[in-house]
């Protein structure tokens, strides 16, 4: 096992609060960006952030671009596109994956939610988010996020997590390296995006 202080050129550690915040254009929401790779580049491989949506109205189209979203909280969102889509997003830490070459509408089940979202372009990588109760090992592959969202978790022993942290991390220098997650409380949960090659 390879402590985090052997990582840290591979890993950067966040909180969400203090994410960078983006208004929508249309005034529906806003956009806390994790990472966008490569980094200051127009067109993303991948890119990974939180969204708070506050009203009901279009997701914008992404073609080339597959996606994947989860609820974190609030009572949910229904995202459809007539003969298309039609899904009822109202349980936390499941993922929904879909197209984005789709424009989606969404109409929110309750008041406002927050949903982590992760975009991968077609062709160069793909996600695959799972939500996790136990202790286990996340390889890090072409990249990946991790966000705790209830309780605390150790990272490589030694970096503790607790809701509303996470790490990001992509081109790690070693890529047959893991990360070993231990649940420290009963109802400890993370979600978990690793980044793979298409």
């Amino acid at each position: 096992m390879s402590p985090v202080s052997s990582l840290h050129d591979s890993l950067t550690f966040f909180t969400v609060q203090s994410l960078p915040v983006t208004p929508w254009r249309n005034g529906g929401g806003e956009t806390r960006e994790i990472i966008s790779t490569p980094q200051d580049a127009s067109d993303f491989n991948w890119r990974a952030s939180i969204a708070t949506i506050a009203q009901d109205g279009p997701f914008s189209a992404f073609p080339g671009i597959d996606r994947s979203i989860t609820l974190l909280t609030g009572e949910g969102v229904h995202l459809f596109a007539e003969g298309v889509v039609d899904k009822q997003l109202t349980t936390p830490a499941e993922p929904f994956a879909f197209s984005g070459d789709v424009a989606l509408m969404s109409r929110l089940t309750g008041g406002v939610t927050t949903d982590f979202n992760i975009m991968t372009r077609r062709g160069t990588c793909r996600s695959v988010v799972s939500a996790k109760t136990e202790d286990f090992c996340a390889p890090l592959l072409m990249g990946g996020v991790l966000l705790v969202l209830k309780g605390e978790w150790l990272l490589q022993g030694e970096k503790a997590l607790t809701t509303g942290q996470g790490v990001v991390w992509t081109n790690a220098q070693d890529v047959t390296l893991e990360l070993l997650l231990t649940a420290q409380c009963a109802d400890s949960q993370l979600l978990w995006a690793a980044i793979l090659p298409q």
